[in-house]
């Protein structure tokens, strides 16, 4: 089985080598695939031996819509070289418990399904955590799980991703697949690293008040007050379990998913807990 690894970066150097080095390490490095919103060669010097495609990046107008088009352009054409595409930004991986298997068993065990959805979680930078210099997996533990994050994250057939869900059309909505296998994650890192992330938020700020139509919203015109209050409020969650946080949110959120008619979208609910946990040891193994 052949699969591969696609995403799309501007700066945020931190979030791609830690993105490079974990699928280099599933994968291989040639598997790897990097759109470059705009040229910067730092981007072929943090991911050695991945390709590279690099577009311009004159016009922002419209940004989130041009960019679903463009990977799903993208994901397409690998296709007719892989089995399974992962797709995830640049500050997304993806983890398998390993007692339910790698990737490829996952995909196998997934037979004609066309797209796979992962269940989200937040990896959250404590003031108690060890400097990043000794691997994220070991230094950062404390998470929370999160709908918004359990998105649809690889598929087999040329579907459109959007709005972290399956782009569907209306007379299919009712009946388009969702699976969310077992111990499959994606771990958002946004706030793992809270010094990358200053830099991350300021590139942010600035592109949205470029002025052109069709920006990122708020999330984006006030990046630091957004994160500011996600870390406020995850402070603040009691800490259950991993076992007991674990199955509440896949119990939560693998079956009945959103099907929206106007969006004609199918996506995991965006449900928020009010609880966080602390990742299980063998997250370790993936560093």
């Amino acid at each position: 089985m052949k699969i591969c690894a696609l995403t799309m970066v501007y700066k945020d150097y931190w979030a791609l080598g830690a993105w490079y080095r974990h699928y280099a390490r599933l994968l291989g490095a040639d598997a790897l695939y990097i759109v470059a919103h705009g040229a910067d060669p730092e981007v072929q010097r943090i991911c050695p031996g991945a390709s590279v495609w690099t577009i311009p990046r004159d016009d922002l107008s419209h940004f989130d819509r041009r960019r679903s088009e463009l990977l799903n352009g993208f994901q397409a054409g690998l296709l007719a070289s892989y089995d399974w595409v992962i797709r995830t930004d640049v500050d997304e991986v993806i983890c398998t418990d390993p007692r339910v298997g790698t990737l490829q068993q996952i995909f196998a065990a997934a037979g004609r399904v066309p797209v796979l959805t992962a269940l989200g979680l937040d990896l959250v930078e404590q003031a108690e955590d060890r400097p990043l210099r000794d691997g994220f997996w070991r230094t950062r533990k404390n998470v929370s799980f999160t709908g918004h994050y359990s998105k649809a994250f690889a598929h087999s057939k040329p579907v459109n991703l959007t709005l972290h869900g399956t782009k569907v059309r209306l007379q299919k909505l009712a009946g388009f697949p969702f699976v969310m296998p077992e111990g499959v994650y994606l771990v958002h890192l946004k706030y793992a690293n809270l010094t990358a992330l200053e830099q991350v938020n300021a590139d942010r700020i600035a592109i949205s008040t470029t002025g052109q139509k069709g920006l990122p919203g708020a999330g984006w015109r006030e990046a630091d007050a957004d994160a500011a209050r996600f870390l406020e409020s995850f402070r603040a969650k009691p800490v259950l379990p991993w076992h007991k946080a674990r199955a509440k949110a896949f119990r939560a959120l693998s079956n009945d998913p959103m099907r929206s008619e106007r969006l004609g979208v199918v996506k995991a609910r965006a449900l928020k807990f009010p609880f966080r946990t602390v990742l299980p040891d063998w997250f370790e193994t993936f560093e």
